[in-house]
Order: structure tokens, then sequence, then C-alpha cells
């Protein structure tokens, strides 16, 4: 029996990355899955790879028309939507900001935050009718700390997401509708070789290669992986999370939590040498 049975999710950006690890693993544990995203081929090999409880539409999130058009294939069919993940997103412009251009500040804020309202605009009556459902949005570690990012407009965006998920739970709880957000870490997906310049197909595939990079930089001593990320999100898709509204749960290993332990103790070792005391 698995933990989703019965269940009928969503899950945007599913052609690469969290989005597909999600899909994957949702549809393991027994749930169907409508899994969105732009890219045609990939999400049409995770749909046959997958089978009938996997359904793959082309749709580009930040367009309203192809976003209702998603949920409403949903509900066309497997009659309901018990949950949504809107995962969908992609790099912001890097620099200070007297670098950044209008156009890039514009299509980033639509990429990461319109997105995300226009998921929760569509998919609220439809739960609403049907007395309740639950819905995660995809923030960052960046909306919380500066510096977590490459680019300050990402951290600003994410930051939004957060803040709208609290403010939506707060209206939609009250309809039994569960809405929280996620923010990953050092996760291991193309975004990072996106935001640096590299075309989506080439950073997917050098993904792996910043593996030992991202295990330094928190205490568990790992990159983190999509499935991380996927298995949290199953966790609030399921009836386990009942209770859970309007929180931001953060999956990084430790990174937010201040200074590695030693790091720490260097640091006051080389403050008792400083001093002309015995380092520790």
């Amino acid at each position: 029996m698995g933990k989703l049975d019965g269940k009928v999710a969503i899950v945007t950006g599913a052609t690469s990355g969290i989005g597909r690890r999600t899909v994957e693993i949702f549809v393991a544990e027994g749930a169907r899955v409508v899994a969105t995203g732009r890219r045609s081929d990939l999400g049409k090999s995770l749909q046959e790879s997958l089978g009938a409880n996997c359904l793959f539409v082309t749709a580009d999130a930040t367009n309203e028309v192809d976003v209702k058009g998603v949920i409403d294939a949903c509900v066309s069919k497997w009659g309901r939507v018990d949950f949504l993940f809107n995962n969908a997103g992609g790099p912001a412009p890097v620099g200070g900001i007297e670098t950044i251009l209008v156009e890039g500040f514009d299509a980033a804020m639509a990429s990461l935050v319109r997105s995300v309202m226009l998921g929760m605009k569509h998919v609220a009556p439809v739960m609403i009718a049907q007395g309740g459902g639950s819905i995660v949005n995809n923030g960052s570690v960046a909306a919380r700390r500066a510096g977590m990012s490459s680019s300050m407009i990402y951290s600003a965006a994410k930051a939004a997401v957060t803040h709208l998920t609290v403010c939506v739970a707060m209206q939609l709880g009250e309809k039994n509708i569960r809405v929280n957000s996620i923010s990953p870490g050092a996760i291991v997906t193309g975004i990072f070789g996106k935001a640096l310049g590299l075309p989506p197909g080439e950073a997917d595939k050098a993904a792996a290669n910043v593996k030992a990079a991202f295990a330094a930089n928190q205490p568990i001593p790992r990159a983190g992986q999509p499935e991380d990320i996927a298995r949290v999100a199953m966790f609030l898709a399921s009836d386990d999370s009942l209770f859970v509204n309007g929180h931001d749960i953060v999956v990084d290993g430790g990174l937010v939590g201040g200074k590695m332990w030693t790091a720490h103790q260097q640091g006051l070792n080389g403050m008792r040498q400083a001093l002309g005391l015995d380092a520790v």
C-alpha cells in the first residue's frame, strides 16, 4: 500500500530535477499525477516510463490559459485535484542591482512568482468545491538569507513566494486547504548551470559536477538530491500532514542554521592564539 494511494496530484516544472523526481516518487507511492512543463520531449518520456498513472501536459506555468488548462485536464481525467506542487521556476539575472535589466527582472518574477500565484488561483476553486486539498510552493533558502543564490532577484522572488504562501494559507485554510512551501538548500539540479548561462539540456547534464562542492556547504556531509525535496512534498501531499498549514519547511542539511561546528572551533582557536593562549 502506497502513502499516496487514491491521491490525484499536479506537479509543474516536471521535465527535470526536483519536479521529475517528485512525479516518479508520487506514482510509485500510488498517486495519479499530471506532470507539466515546456519541454515536450522530456515530458513524453516521463509519461511513457511511468505508464497510465502519469499524464504529461505541455504548459508554460507563467501563462494563465496554460495553467487553467492543466487543472482542467486533471479534473477531466481523474475528477479532482488533491495536491498541487508549484515547482516550476528558473534562473534570474545575476550581478549587482545597478546591472539588472527590467526585462530580466520581469521575466524572473513571472517564472518564479506569477507561476505560483496562477497555480493557486486556478486550483483553489476546485479544491474548495471538493472540500479540501494541499498546495505546496517551491521556495528556497535564498529567501531567508542574502548570498544564498547567484542572483539577488531570485532571492527576492523566493521571499515573495514564501510570504504569499502564508497569506494564502490563512485564506484557504478556512476551506480545509493546506498551503505550505518547501525551501531547498544546495540540491543537485540544472538550475545552477542555467543561472550561469548554460542551455537547459547542458545544465541538467552538468548538474552532477557540483556534488563535491555542495557536500561541504552544510553539516550533513553530502549534496542534496531531488528526492530529498520530493519526499517532503510527499509528506505534505499525504494525510500525515493534515494539521500542517502556512509553514515553510527548510530542507537544507542545516545550511541556514549558522556557522558549522568545525569552522567555528577553528575560529576560536585562532582567537586563542591571538590572545596568547594555547589552542584546544
